[in-house]
């Protein structure tokens, strides 16, 4: 890796920084903390168990639905290769400078010992894009429900420009005219291009495999639906009888915020807690207080991860530095 590519990952790093702490000052200049610990020393610990238990099946539903994708594309990678991976990427996630670190992991990890490598990128490409698809449907659905409930049609704006934004994605990737089209900015680097072309046409095996495309947009929208859960057992443990019905209008909006330049979505997703859910009257204070003990949760599966990189990564080197080790472990 070059020295300027080192700087500019520093560079974003830490402008990654400054905004979660610039927005997370500015939310808790705003917070009335005597209102805020009255409610957290009631706190119920019975829910805040049932919202961790969610939060893990959540994160089993998202390594599902990768798993669809890798057997529709007949990627032939271990299953243990598979779940270090994509363990290993939450960790990326949260402490990567990029917002997609912990794509570009799996995709690393998947990539060393696959020869398609296109059909690798193309798992997680498609992984991503199920998930925008899904935070649609769910958050169209509760809106159409619950929107004479909220009273307010504005929210329809961003739910709409998200749709636009995955159906223009999908429309451009499936379309081989398009994309091709697209291809033509890197006519001078051949190699790339013929990669980017290779990509579109493992993309579109998908076309042939719509079961699983359906099943995959299916599981997307069941871990929306619990994670939206996992965020309403967390408002119970603090006392809060806000409906669920707007937790599942809300989070995925918040997942969309999340998704902005930061740690892990740290200080975007508070904003974005804080004005969603004061439409239905919930204090500042209480909705960062849900925000940051999600972002806990993450945190902890996030760690495992990174433990489990280390011990594989230390197990390697061990293996390689034994002295009963005839041969690398590269030529196994």
């Amino acid at each position: 890796m070059s020295s300027d590519t080192v700087g500019k990952n520093i560079v974003s790093f830490l402008a990654r920084i400054f905004l979660s702490g610039a927005l997370l000052w500015y939310l808790f200049s705003k917070i009335d903390f005597q209102k805020t610990a009255d409610v957290l020393r009631t706190a119920q610990p019975g829910f805040l168990v049932y919202a961790g238990i969610l939060f893990l099946a959540i994160n089993g539903i998202l390594l599902w639905r990768w798993g669809i994708f890798i057997k529709a594309l007949e990627i032939t990678s271990p299953l243990r290769d598979v779940v270090r991976y994509y363990l290993v990427g939450l960790f990326g996630n949260l402490f990567l400078p990029s917002a997609i670190g912990g794509d570009f992991i799996k995709i690393y990890g998947l990539c060393r010992d696959n020869s398609r490598k296109t059909r690798v990128i193309a798992s997680v490409l498609l992984d991503r894009l199920s998930g925008f698809a899904a935070i649609v449907l769910v958050a169209v659905a509760a809106f159409i429900f619950g929107h004479r409930l909220l009273g307010d049609g504005a929210l329809a704006i961003p739910i709409a420009g998200v749709a636009a934004v995955s159906a223009g994605c999908a429309f451009v990737l499936f379309n081989e005219r398009m994309y091709s089209s697209g291809c033509r900015i890197f006519a001078r680097l051949p190699k790339i291009r013929k990669a980017l072309m290779d990509l579109h046409y493992d993309v579109a095996l998908m076309k042939g495999r719509r079961r699983e495309g359906l099943q995959a947009i299916g599981v997307s929208c069941l871990s929306q639906i619990v994670y939206a859960l996992c965020w309403y057992f967390i408002a119970r443990s603090l006392s809060q009888e806000t409906s669920l019905v707007y937790f599942l209008i809300f989070v995925p909006l918040t997942c969309i915020a999340a998704s902005f330049p930061s740690i892990g979505g740290l200080g975007v997703r508070e904003i974005g807690a804080v004005y969603l859910f004061g439409k239905v009257g919930m204090a500042s204070g209480v909705a960062v207080s849900i925000s940051l003990i999600n972002f806990l949760f993450m945190v902890a599966v996030g760690l495992m991860g990174g433990v489990i990189y280390v011990l594989t990564l230390f197990s390697g080197r061990l293996q390689y530095h034994s002295p009963d080790a005839r041969i690398r472990p590269e030529q196994t």
